[in-house]
């Protein structure tokens, strides 16, 4: 397979993503040797993470600006979309293939939907690893879409190498309404549906969002860009593109660009030892940890004391 994936065959791409996403512990391992195999021939795309809010149109976006990436600069794209799981049945829509059909079409394009599975962060559980086989295959172009239903973007922004925000053509409370914690991650705000009737409502919330960024005092050197931007008639992809490589060339000048990516690493790390910690207890502890939970739950003891009464029981000392 992992030859495969080098020459940059879809098909095995999309073999190698199954296997990493399974649950299963045999395919953990095996996936685990893939990655651990691929990570040499990584790194050398540029990472774009999309969020927004619902009917910003992300996917529209996004299959347009991939077109444009492809068409005008001849550059290889995956995307990687995060649909939304049901909380009660697990399942997802996965419908981000559908409304990116052309996009889905070129032989230069991958577009992969993954349900988020009720990860928190706006992306899936494996999607840094996704993109990883991604740029293994060859890809120049990772765009990563979130889910965009209210959880924090910190997980994808701690991804990527540049975080972009679609924002709808809406002024007054909407715009008032804002997360400064989004202004604050975003590296671009972008106004969507820049035409027809709402082309003079977008111009206007730009001028808001670019109001609203003038009194936060961000302490990188790189200035949020707002961009006016219309999915259907392809209008603002220059403007956008040209701050990606304006963003990346700067970053690379002061050596941010490498260390935003080791940084990136240091917290991939620490996640998977806290995930597998977490997995670990609830494996090898399954009784006691049910225990302690339903006594904290009635009040029976507080969590430090539930905790330390864990770790004790594992042979740790929390003092």
């Amino acid at each position: 397979m992992k030859e495969l994936l080098l020459s940059g065959d879809r098909r095995a791409l999309a073999k190698a993503i199954t296997l990493v996403e399974s649950q299963k512990p045999e395919h953990q391992k095996d996936a685990q040797k893939l990655l651990s195999s691929i990570m040499p021939y990584t790194g050398k795309s540029f990472r774009l993470g999309v969020s927004g809010p619902p009917g910003v149109g992300k996917s529209t976006f996004i299959e347009g600006f991939g077109t444009y990436i492809i068409e005008e600069k001849n550059k290889k794209v995956a995307v990687l979309a995060v649909d939304p799981s049901s909380p009660i049945s697990g399942g997802s829509l996965l419908a981000d293939k559908t409304r990116m059909e052309k996009l889905s079409l070129s032989e230069k394009a991958f577009v992969r939907p993954s349900p988020s599975s009720g990860a928190l962060g706006g992306v899936a559980n494996k999607t840094r690893e996704c993109m990883f086989l991604c740029e293994a295959a060859g890809f120049d172009f990772i765009i990563i879409e979130t889910v965009g239903v209210g959880q924090s973007e910190y997980e994808v922004a701690n991804m990527v190498d540049f975080f972009a925000t679609l924002m709808l053509p809406n002024a007054g409370d909407e715009i008032q309404g804002i997360k400064k914690g989004l202004l604050e991650l975003a590296d671009a705000i972008l106004v969507n549906k820049w035409d027809g009737e709402l082309k003079q409502a977008a111009e206007i919330a730009a001028q808001h969002y670019k109001n609203a960024l003038a009194i936060l005092h961000k302490t990188t050197n790189w200035i949020t860009p707002i961009h006016l931007c219309s999915s259907i008639e392809k209008q603002g992809f220059d403007a956008i593109y040209n701050s990606l490589t304006k963003y990346q060339e700067l970053n690379k000048q002061n050596a941010n660009f490498q260390k935003k990516r080791l940084q990136q690493n240091k917290l991939w790390f620490e996640s998977l030892v806290h995930k597998a910690f977490l997995s670990f207890v609830n494996s090898k502890f399954k009784e006691s940890w049910e225990k302690l939970s339903k006594e904290v739950e009635q009040q029976k003891k507080s969590p430090y004391e539930a905790m330390n009464e864990l770790f004790q029981l594992m042979g740790l000392d929390n003092t």
